[in-house]
């Protein structure tokens, strides 16, 4: 299994990590390793956090969707 170094990271964030890892009977390595799985695969299996950061993303370009269930709804009743 690969390693991962990460630097710089601010100490009230080490310290929490620790606080947790303690509370829950582990090391921090083995906390932060739950934390990063448990973040990932949280990403990757939720679409409506998905839809938000690509709606974020285009309305950080300045391009914004408009909402199309008034669309959707004339469409249905024809």
């Amino acid at each position: 299994m690969p390693n991962l170094l990460i630097r710089d990271v601010p100490e009230d964030t080490v310290k929490a990590l620790k606080e947790i890892a303690k509370r829950n009977g582990r090391s921090v390595q083995q906390e932060s390793r739950m934390a990063i799985e448990r973040h990932t695969l949280a990403r990757a299996h939720d679409p409506a956090a998905a839809a938000r950061r690509i709606r974020e993303r285009f309305a950080s370009q300045g391009r914004f969707f408009s909402d199309s269930t008034p669309l959707i709804r004339e469409d249905r009743e024809r």
